[in-house]
């Protein structure tokens, strides 16, 4: 192997000349003497065969190649620092990487805000989002499979869970599909009559598919995106939950279907730390800043 011809510290040297305007002054904010840097600067040339900086007076400027040099320098200089940064992190326990469980129907957007103010604290850490659904949450939190997850009502047994927020379920159809002639439903045997659409279960074990689950004909997918594309070409009913059609309503794409005494169901969404006994730092700043965006709505 080809040892390197040149130093990190070289490099830094360089660009510490460059961004502080001088020799004198990068020797001031190093805290070293002025010859050193000369000396450093000097010998990187000579290894290199390449004339990276031209001195007129006082001010020593880069030559056409020591610009193209000196930027790919920085690339390098930073990514050592940052290899740097992420040994100390994970000397002090500090997670490369984080697998956050979300069921699908908590709002992206709530997620989304508390990953934004992570990210300036994150060191780094990898985030990886999986979607679940129902007993598939469940199943990952028994498995201790994900550092932290959103899950829909009570946690499995054993397990603790901080309240986030609640969800409503409303029945949709298309304005053109046959249910839409009586929104106002006594019961739900004529739902039974009619194709329904709903969520798959993602667990791979026991499956409880998402809804109501009466009709002999339906048909299931993995989303609410796909649910809303199938309702809006007027095809079967959907329990969806409201924050994500209010845009299909108010266009009226989509229509609410009233259930007598089940106009709406809701759903409680909670925050579990599946090994909370090993729960490192950067697990417990994003399990903090996620509950802190309920608590302003509240």
């Amino acid at each position: 192997m080809d040892r390197a011809k040149s130093t990190l510290e070289q490099w830094r040297i360089l660009q510490a000349v460059i961004d502080y305007g001088g020799y004198a002054q990068a020797a001031e904010q190093l805290n070293k003497s002025q010859s050193s840097l000369n000396h450093a600067v000097g010998k990187l040339q000579q290894q290199l065969g390449v004339s990276l900086l031209e001195v007129h007076g006082r001010k020593a400027e880069l030559t056409p190649s020591g610009e193209v040099l000196l930027r790919h320098s920085r690339h390098i200089t930073q990514s050592v620092h940052n290899l740097e940064n992420l040994a100390s992190n994970l000397q002090q326990g500090w997670e490369p990487t984080l697998t956050l469980a979300r069921e699908i129907i908590y709002p992206m957007d709530n997620l989304i805000n508390a990953l934004d103010c992570f990210l300036p604290q994150s060191r780094g850490t990898r985030i990886t989002i999986l979607d679940s659904v129902i007993t598939g949450t469940q199943e990952l939190i028994k498995e201790k499979s994900v550092d932290l997850a959103i899950c829909d009502g009570a946690p499995p047994k054993g397990y603790l869970a901080e309240p986030l927020c609640d969800i409503f379920f409303i029945l949709v159809c298309h304005p053109q599909h046959p249910l839409a002639a009586t929104p106002f439903l006594e019961d739900d045997k004529v739902l039974a009559e009619h194709l329904q659409i709903v969520i798959k279960d993602t667990a791979r074990h026991e499956t409880a598919d998402l809804g109501w689950l009466k009709a002999e004909q339906r048909w299931t997918v993995s989303n609410f995106h796909e649910a809303i594309n199938i309702l809006k070409k007027g095809i079967g009913f959907c329990w969806i939950p409201s924050h994500l059609i209010e845009t299909e309503l108010a266009q009226a794409e989509l229509i609410q279907l009233n259930l007598s005494g089940n106009s709406q169901r809701k759903v409680m969404l909670s925050l579990v730390v599946p090994n909370r006994e090993q729960q490192g730092p950067a697990s417990k700043l994003l399990e903090s800043l996620i509950i802190k965006q309920h608590l302003s709505l509240r």
